[in-house]
């Protein structure tokens, strides 16, 4: 493994990685093989393989955290492998069996248990990928694919830390559209995004804020995260229509402001609205969730012919924030059960 971090070279996200790996094989003939946990090693694939040819790949990320009182704990592990099952589906990939991986996965993670770090913010990210290797050149589902699971010590997601994001208002490029892959965790995605993301960096902003395929109006996602948005005391998020990742994060905020009594609304917002909120006085903040970044407020959004500053620390999302973080390092209660310990 990379060496750990040191006060000159943080952690970053990506960049390290632990020793081994869990691996499992799949054929149309035999099904799914035994998951197994070895050493991390480079695979070796037909150059005809499907995943080169037609991108047929899935992954997903979850989060593990050492706890002060030295346990080992991962943010709603179920829930991440039952949307890596309906994803699989959406790209005719073979079903995942979430039983086998979700303790394979807990096998690695007590493997590499000691790669875990300790620092304020510090977790290990897990990623699971499914790709498809057969080797042909018709257009079609491969037959054989192969199941990984690596995983990678990391800090914070962007480089500014928790400091608010200035945002691009993106409308010429689209991530998603209706009928699409915006729903599935799939390489595709966020390929779509990288030109966009690259413009939004050149430009002096942080990531780009997504705007739907037909209207160009509508909010959709904050970069790699979901979206939202404080009018007042109620608030909102973009719907789930297909066109959106269902985070589990996104999912984790809802849940814990109708337990709070939040009013949280899912319905299309648009940018007009924002605009109009920013003028009466009435927005009280934005902000993106996500596995990699938690929570990260957003205090600018630019376009072409203006820039709106955005409120921040006035909104529900410093608490939301603290009331996922202290779950995630085991300081308070686990009522949903969201929590696995390892």
């Amino acid at each position: 493994m990379t060496s750990p971090t040191t006060a000159a070279q943080p952690l970053g996200f990506g960049r390290i990685f632990t020793d081994h790996m869990v691996v499992a094989e799949y054929t149309a003939k035999g099904g799914w093989g035994p998951h197994r946990v070895a050493k991390r090693a480079d695979f070796q694939l037909d150059p005809a393989a499907s995943v080169l040819h037609y991108g047929q790949a899935l992954f997903d990320g979850a989060k593990a955290f050492l706890g002060h009182d030295g346990k080992l704990r991962v943010f709603r592990l179920d829930a991440h492998l039952a949307r890596m099952q309906r994803g699989a589906q959406r790209l005719c990939m073979p079903p995942v069996d979430a039983e086998a991986l979700r303790k394979s996965i807990l096998q690695l993670l007590d493997t590499d248990r000691a790669h875990a770090p300790t620092g304020e913010g510090q977790s290990v990210y897990i990623r699971p990928i499914l790709f498809g290797t057969e080797g042909f050149l018709g257009v079609r589902p491969s037959e054989s694919y192969t199941l990984f699971v690596i995983l990678s010590p990391v800090g914070n997601y962007y480089e500014a830390g928790t400091k608010p994001l200035r945002l691009w208002v993106e409308r010429e490029d689209v991530r998603a559209a209706p009928g699409g892959l915006g729903e599935a965790k799939t390489g595709a995605n966020y390929l779509a995004s990288l030109a966009a993301a690259q413009k939004a960096k050149a430009r002096g902003y942080d990531q780009v804020l997504w705007l739907d395929a037909i209207t160009r109006n509508k909010l959709e996602e904050v970069g790699t995260m979901n979206l939202f948005v404080q009018i007042g005391d109620t608030v909102i998020t973009p719907p789930l229509d297909g066109t959106i990742l269902p985070g589990i994060t996104r999912a984790s905020s809802l849940a814990l402001l109708r337990s709070w009594g939040v009013n949280a609304e899912e319905r299309a917002i648009t940018f007009d609205e924002v605009r109009g909120a920013v003028k009466a006085g009435t927005l009280r903040g934005i902000f993106g969730t996500g596995t990699a970044a938690v929570v990260a407020p957003v205090g600018e959004l630019g376009t072409a012919e203006e820039t709106l500053t955005i409120p921040t620390g006035q909104d529900v999302s410093p608490r939301l924030l603290d009331a996922i973080t202290r779950l995630q390092r085991g300081l308070s209660d686990d009522p949903n059960g969201w929590m696995t310990t390892v």
